[in-house]
């Protein structure tokens, strides 16, 4: 599987995120996700009007789903979007009704296994019960939580080897990545790399970085398409 670059658009304004992905397109950015500040704000409103602007590409709604499921996907792929993200730790019910959604709607189901006890096995849980992609995802207050404390905060690189051997699914790395470590990940087996919070967005005010991101974006997108296919085992 080639590499994918997924900029996440952890805004809360709808115009200001069609600014930023028509820019992350621009410097050839595959997939644009519909971040879970944006969700909050703007709803379907916000992916009906990306999905609008950039037809054909594919958008990633982070819906975060823990209950519902199968209302919520339906919802969001009658909206536009083309992937939709369900919470390892929601009852195997919801993901079970995500998935079924998945397959009665045409789109593609990412299992989120931030907060598992056990990441790893999480992960598991996720391709076992028909979830198209894993997220090994190392949560934000999580992350700050235990910096406050003078603790090494952990870091999806951490176990993604393990979890990457432990599915046949694709999966992405998500939570605190640095650039560098964010374009490290197809070798780690991670063929998805995820640009958000805090690589592109300023992620305490939720709105876009300063510099010349463009640039930046253009660089990053051709190291990571650069890297070649990535093994996976689907």
């Amino acid at each position: 599987m080639l590499p994918i670059v997924q900029i996440s658009l952890d805004l809360t304004n709808i115009d200001e995120a069609l600014e930023t992905a028509a820019m992350a397109m621009r410097a050839g950015v595959d997939w644009l996700e519909a971040g879970t500040p944006l969700i909050l704000a703007e709803g379907l409103h916000g992916v009906r009007k990306l999905r609008e602007a950039f037809p054909g590409v594919p958008i990633v709604a982070d819906l975060k789903t823990m209950d519902g499921g199968y209302l919520e996907a339906e919802m969001m792929a009658k909206a536009g979007a083309t992937h939709v993200v369900v919470m390892a730790r929601a009852h195997e019910e919801t993901i079970k009704c995500v998935v079924q959604a998945g397959k009665d709607y045409g789109i593609k189901v990412m299992g989120d296994n931030l907060g598992c006890p056990d990441m790893v096995e999480g992960a598991r849980w996720l391709e076992r019960l028909g979830c198209d992609y894993v997220i090994h995802h190392i949560g934000y207050d999580e992350r700050r939580g235990i910096a406050a404390r003078g603790e090494r905060m952990p870091n999806p690189l951490d176990q993604l080897r393990e979890v990457v051997a432990a599915v046949k699914v694709p999966v992405q790395a998500v939570g605190g990545l640095s650039l560098e470590q964010a374009i490290q990940c197809p070798a780690y087996g991670a063929p998805l790399v995820v640009l958000g919070a805090p690589l592109t967005i300023d992620a305490d005010a939720f709105r876009t970085a300063g510099g010349d991101l463009e640039d930046s974006l253009r660089l990053i997108c051709a190291q990571v398409h650069a890297y070649g296919d990535v093994n996976v085992k689907a």
